[in-house]
């Protein structure tokens, strides 16, 4: 019987860190205009210029922890 890679709890922290990177994507949309010819400075405020991009990098984060991360119960080899 082999053992899956990816442990329920990494499947979790995987899942969290998709449902992350997809609400900083949210928080990116809009701050468009439907007249090209008039300029939106909401396109410019703190939500999409920083606060969107600190959300996705978080999401990567906790996708790279889930990925990498060893479990806690996991024995070595030959002990």
């Amino acid at each position: 019987m082999s053992k899956m890679s990816i442990t329920p709890k990494g499947l979790k922290l995987l899942l969290a860190g998709l449902l992350v990177m997809v609400a900083g994507y949210i928080l990116m949309m809009g701050g468009g205009s439907s007249d090209p010819q008039v300029f939106n400075y909401e396109m410019f405020n703190f939500r999409r210029l920083v606060l969107a991009p600190v959300v996705i990098i978080a999401g990567i984060v906790i996708e790279v922890v889930a990925i990498m991360g060893l479990p806690r119960d996991r024995k070595e080899d030959g002990k």
